[in-house]
Parts: structure tokens; C-alpha cells; sequence
């Protein structure tokens, strides 16, 4: 069994700062790259960063600059920073992991969201 659970989410005022943490936990033989998604209502989910498991690094152009992703790998934990924000960055946040939960199996999981609200 593997669980994944974002944290983090809230209002945000214009230029604020969140910091959103994914926590993966259960059968992790091996946890290799992890995905922060988001989706607004009525747009198609889009993907924010995302960290391989030695660190590597890729952010979207659309919060390039302002967002930031780290990981903890002693923790299981994958952390996105989020600077800088603007109102259409309000979106539910989601994180996905993938998985080695035995030495057999490897897939993602997904954790149930968490939402993010910036007022202007």
C-alpha cells in the first residue's frame, strides 16, 4: 500500500507565498520522479515541476521563476514552493508519484489534492 497526501494549500493574497508539501508513505521499495499537477476549473490539468530522484529539475514556463521544487528523499517528501503568486495560479493542486512498491511493481499514485486560492 502506498499513500500520497499534498499539504499546504490556502488563500493567498496577490504576491503571497504558499509552500505545498507531498508526502509519500507505505510500501516504497523505490520513489523516483514526483509531479506537481494543477487544474483549474474548466481547463485541463497542466503540469507545474516536477523532481527526478537525484534531483533534477523541470518547472513550467508559466511559473518559472516564481515556483520552486525540492525534494527530501530521507522523508519521502516533495516540496513546491510556490512565490509570486498571481491570481491564475488558483487551481487544485495535485502531486503523482512514481512508485517501486515492491520489487515486482512500479506505478504512479496519486494524492487526492490539495486547493490553492489567490486573491487579487
Amino acid at each position: 500500500q502506498v499513500q500520497v497526501e499534498e499539504s499546504g494549500g490556502g488563500l493567498a493574497q496577490s504576491g503571497g507565498s504558499l509552500r505545498l508539501s507531498c508526502v509519500v508513505s507505505g510500501s516504497i521499495f523505490g520513489l523516483y520522479d514526483i509531479t506537481w499537477y494543477r487544474q483549474a476549473p474548466g481547463k485541463q490539468r497542466e503540469l507545474v515541476a516536477s523532481i527526478g530522484n537525484r534531483h533534477e529539475t523541470n518547472v513550467a514556463d508559466s511559473v518559472k521563476g516564481r515556483f520552486g521544487i525540492s525534494r527530501n528523499n530521507a522523508e519521502n517528501t516533495v516540496y513546491l514552493q510556490m512565490n509570486s503568486l498571481k491570481p491564475e495560479d488558483t487551481a487544485v493542486y495535485s502531486c503523482k508519484a512514481d512508485v517501486l512498491s515492491s520489487w515486482t511493481v512500479r506505478k504512479d499514485y496519486w494524492g487526492q489534492g490539495t486547493q490553492v486560492t489567490v486573491s487579487s
